[in-house]
């Protein structure tokens, strides 16, 4: 095994580099992000002449023997902020309460933290940050990047601007967007943060003040946090009456504009530069339209071009509200949905007709933290639900609440009308242990692609697993076919997340027979999300078009973007890129005509 390189751990700033202390030994050991793990078995896949697939990915990060040297980033790119300009009072305060903070770290670090909000395991080898870099021109390729690919590729993910102090988890970083733009075989690449209004005020102080929500806000330190934020606020130290978001998770190009997003705060709008260089224009709103936040996966018709989106409150109720936007703009009346308690709700579902709402056993209750506990856990005496609505409605009065038990979908892929049976199908991930990504817990984490029927005339359901039980593979980011979305699929293409979580290759799924073709990465080489990219919005086959996902090789410390054929699952091409790409989240692809039409 190689040795973790000495500088590794330097923290991803470049003006004020500073050791990050962590857990880790002198030696590389497994990743473990505190989430159940489950090894992967295959059968050998017949070898195809453009690529090279593993069989087993081991579980062990390998480092190259010479340090990994970041890019440099000069002071015009990353200017230092201006001092706070603070009264006396304010001064008094803000260090009164570092004091207080400080103290309260001193403490926390008496205790061990565990692995799901620790940030030595959390943000360990690839998932580890890495700075901001401008755009660098004609990369190299190997292969030919098809003509129809044009435009620009781009995926989020977390990564955290300042050194964790305290609990840290995986989602809590700062959302940061690399972008790979493609034009007539030329290839350019730049990485750049989202400038949240969180991360603004940040930068301004100089560390990290706002609460991160899943790693720090647990048991009575939890609230401490959140005391002391809070005084801040009241002091005039920071401003959280823009939002606190970090916009880190999901992507959407909808009327010019492509879309940042974190469930808890407003979409962020970022402008994609001729050059293919980033800039974040600001949270937006919608023209004063959006009052809440919005989720982070929201909907395109591609039939009718409108975008449906939710908005869920941990504190108040209304806790669930739908809503959408004419594919100019307008916005919908809000439609209160009726929930008892706030439920954690990351992903649903449209249909032709509907949106397909999952009520399920995971649950925000604040009051736990004052036992001690985590705000987020799973409720077995809720009944796991799906509620469908009609897509224009002005109230809730017309949903169908059908149970579906034990069901946790994280993310569903699709869903479609089948009026002949009166049912609505739903394509989705069903992960067990629900609460595992967020709580440690000892059981084995298992993703289960699956059909869901529920009945509109009986209020009944029915599941299956696609995938019979020998070919069975933990199955967790994806996608189907952009222009079928709420219709029936073929096919979704789906990440192979084993050894969990990282991910060692992507799976192409018929959903009707359950056949599963895989493209494995190769040995210590690492994915993320697989992207579809249809060759034209009229093409008859469903599978005709492209895969596209940034890959890591973690013997070498190189990552690249790989092209694959999605009907043969051949490689088609490779970019070399110029920075290492931490593992993240999800992605989208801005067309060349689409980019000339930004507002």
């Amino acid at each position: 095994m190689a040795s973790t390189p000495a500088n590794f751990y330097t923290w991803a700033k470049v003006q004020v580099p500073h050791p990050f202390s962590s857990s880790n030994s002198s030696t590389c050991s497994p990743v473990d992000l505190g989430f159940p793990s489950k090894s992967i078995s295959m059968r050998k896949p017949t070898p195809r002449a453009k690529i090279q697939c593993a069989l087993h990915s081991p579980a062990v990060l390998t480092f190259p023997k010479q340090p990994y040297q970041y890019p440099t980033i000069t002071k015009r790119d990353t200017p230092s902020p201006p001092q706070p300009a603070w009264n006396l009072f304010q001064k008094a305060a803000a260090k009164a309460l570092d004091i207080m903070e400080s103290a309260l770290i001193s403490r926390d670090k008496q205790k061990p933290l565990p692995k799901t909000s620790d940030p030595g395991v959390q943000i360990a080898g690839n998932f580890f940050p890495v700075p901001e870099m401008p755009v660098r021109h004609n990369l190299p390729i190997t292969g030919t990047v098809p003509d129809c690919i044009n435009g620009v590729y781009v995926r989020n993910g977390a990564n955290p601007h300042f050194e964790p102090v305290a609990g840290h988890h995986l989602f809590d970083g700062d959302g940061m967007l690399h972008a790979v733009t493609i034009n007539g075989g030329s290839v350019n690449y730049s990485c750049r943060f989202t400038e949240t209004e969180r991360l603004v005020q940040e930068r301004g102080l100089g560390k990290s003040v706002f609460p991160k929500a899943i790693g720090e806000l647990h048991g009575h330190s939890g609230i401490a946090r959140l005391l002391l934020f809070y005084a801040r606020g009241l002091c005039g130290l920071v401003d959280h009456s823009h939002g606190t978001g970090v916009a880190n998770a999901g992507l959407v190009y909808f009327n010019g504009r492509l879309l940042a997003m974190s469930e808890d705060d407003l979409p962020y709008h970022v402008a994609i530069k001729p050059c293919g260089d980033l800039q974040t224009k600001g949270r937006y709103d919608f023209d004063e339209q959006l009052k809440s936040t919005m989720i982070a996966h929201p909907k395109i018709d591609p039939v009718s071009g409108e975008l449906f989106a939710l908005s869920y409150d941990v504190v108040q109720k209304p806790y669930l509200k739908y809503f959408k936007f004419s594919k100019n703009g307008k916005k919908s009346y809000d439609v209160e949905i009726p929930l008892d308690v706030p439920t954690m709700m990351h992903d649903f579902a449209i249909t032709e007709n509907y949106v397909v709402i999952p009520d399920q056993q995971v649950v925000f209750k604040l009051q736990n933290m004052i036992k001690g506990g985590s705000p987020v856990i799973y409720d077995e005496k809720k009944k796991s639900r799906f509620g469908i609505l009609p897509k224009n409605v002005k109230d809730s009065n017309r949903i169908i609440w059908v149970e579906s038990p034990d069901t946790f979908c994280f993310h569903l892929w699709n869903a479609w009308e089948e009026p002949e049976n009166d049912e609505v199908v739903v394509i989705g991930s069903c992960m067990t242990p629900p609460d595992s990504i967020f709580n440690e817990c000892d059981e084995n984490l298992k993703s289960v692609l699956s059909e869901i029927r529920l009945n509109l005339k009986t209020a009944e359901s029915r599941k299956r697993a696609i995938i019979s039980s020998t070919e069975q593979v933990n199955l967790e980011a994806g996608m189907v076919n952009k222009n079928k979305l709420g219709r029936k699929t073929q096919y979704a293409y789906l990440a192979i997340a084993e050894p969990w979580p990282r991910v060692s290759g992507l799976a192409k799924v018929d959903l009707s027979t359950g056949e599963v073709q895989k493209y494995m990465y190769g040995d210590t080489r690492y994915g993320g999300e697989p992207l579809f990219l249809p060759r034209n919005q009229c093409t008859e086959k469903e599978d005709d078009g492209y895969i596209l996902a940034f890959v890591h090789d973690e013997k070498i410390w190189k990552s690249e973007l790989q092209i694959v054929n999605a009907m043969t699952l051949e490689l088609e091409a490779t970019v070399k890129l110029p920075s290492r790409v931490p593992y993240g989240f999800h992605g989208t692809f801005v067309s060349k005509k689409d980019l000339e039409n930004q507002v």
